[in-house]
């Protein structure tokens, strides 16, 4: 069948089908399957299945929890369901359309009681969601089957993966599947070298028949042999970049276990020149000070092609969220565009304009120096964010895309930091 998708002629099949047949089709995942979306053989515990966007992951997971909690194989009576936040694995792993809701035909699907975050099925099967920003809610539960999608982005990796391998310890085989597009987190390295793991790895392009018409060759016309296109279309690990500012080592050395009591707290903004849809992404990034002469990450709250008022709503919102003490705007692009849009929403809100006289590499040098110096921790894990670190070189991004979420780093810790040790103030880097 996927095949007959892949020559473009599955319309005309489906076309001379009447509606029973077309139902009894729509849930043969059998006849759907792609090699890669079947649990691979042999004797495993973790299956990760690393993948493109599109590649149909979540169609995997959805697909073989169906399975297992139907009976098929070893059946499953406790499953996790364990995404990146409680809204993610809901409107992913369950309500999504290829989530556990869409996948079952209306006579076999679970029950979902959204107030427990609980899939109940006839047999007596269930499913409970967990979210990766609390993994202490994984202690107690007890499960012989787990679904962990989008890994490589969850907020407490590590801890969280822990708790759940303690849960794991009904019956004869437990198993877990990992579904993932990747990044070099330490976690998905170990699990990677972990000889009781089984890797599958797949493309976009695994899936095009399933995608919008065009999708695939526009987007590889963009982002083809790019970092970012390796990553996100490939399914592909990179690793470090030769000369970026900053190294995954770097970064997750400034992992920060707790937050202390904080002096002051900022919110940066590198917003862009325009908006639409071919618009570059507004940085907006949360950093705090303590006593101590420690910057602390807090939020990463950048979003992607949005109109000056959406992304100057959400900052008058963290401003008062964090009780921030100054809103750093940077406005080369901009002139008093911001602090005007700023003023539109909360005119309570103080805005520091900051101009950018030197590059984006040099302004970033002394922040990466206050990495390697242990000055700066993250509270949390900002996947995007921190992609763009890595990724941020002499040359800028690989990609040539423009920094946005670096951007607005820099000017927070640039505020918080150089101001403190009595260097220069950011208007005049």
């Amino acid at each position: 069948m996927s095949a007959c998708a892949g020559k473009r002629l599955l319309p005309q099949f489906l076309a001379a089908l009447g509606p029973g047949e077309l139902e009894f089709l729509r849930h043969d995942w059998d006849l759907w399957a792609h090699d890669h979306q079947r649990p691979p053989p042999g004797d495993w515990r973790v299956w990760m299945l690393l993948g493109g966007r599109g590649a149909g992951k979540t169609r995997a997971g959805s697909e073989w929890l169906r399975a297992r909690a139907g009976g098929q194989g070893p059946r499953a009576g406790r499953i996790a369901l364990v995404g990146e936040t409680l809204q993610d694995a809901r409107e992913v792993m369950v309500e999504g359309v290829s989530g556990l809701l869409a996948v079952h035909p209306p006579r076999d699907r679970p029950q979902w009681l959204p107030s427990r975050r609980r899939l109940e099925w006839r047999n007596g099967a269930v499913a409970q969601v967990f979210s990766s920003e609390d993994p202490d809610a994984l202690r107690g539960p007890q499960f012989d089957l787990a679904w962990c999608d989008e890994l490589a982005k969850w907020r407490h990796p590590q801890e969280t993966w822990d708790m759940l391998q303690f849960a794991l310890r009904l019956g004869d085989s437990p198993r877990q599947l990992v579904t993932t597009t990747p990044r070099p987190i330490p976690l998905v390295k170990r699990l990677l070298a972990d000889p009781e793991t089984r890797v599958v790895r797949a493309a976009t392009e695994a899936n095009a028949a399933h995608l919008a018409r065009g999708f695939v060759s526009a987007i590889r016309a963009r982002y083809a042999g790019t970092r970012l296109g390796r990553q996100e279309l490939d399914g592909e690990l990179v690793d470090d970049r030769p000369g970026a500012l900053w190294t995954r080592e770097m970064i997750e050395s400034a992992r920060a276990e707790r937050v202390p009591e904080l002096e002051r707290i900022v919110i940066a903004i590198d917003p862009p020149a325009s908006s639409g849809r071919r618009s570059d992404a507004c940085g907006i990034v949360v950093a705090g000070l303590s006593g101590e002469g420690i910057a602390y990450v807090l939020a990463d709250a950048s979003m992607e092609r949005a109109r000056p008022a959406d992304w100057a709503a959400r900052a008058a919102r963290l401003w008062h969220t964090h009780e921030a003490d100054c809103l750093v705007a940077e406005v080369n692009q901009g002139g008093e565009m911001v602090s005007a849009v700023i003023g539109g929403v909360d005119p309570g809100i103080p805005v520091k304009a900051v101009h950018a006289s030197r590059g984006k590499l040099a302004r970033a040098e002394p922040v990466a120096l206050f990495y390697e110096q242990g000055r700066v921790r993250h509270a949390g894990a900002f996947p995007e964010l921190e992609d763009e670190m890595a990724d941020f070189g002499p040359g800028g991004l690989s990609s040539g895309r423009s920094p946005d979420r670096l951007d607005a780093l820099v000017w927070a810790l640039g505020e918080l930091l150089l101001a403190r040790r009595g260097e220069p103030r950011l208007r005049n880097l």
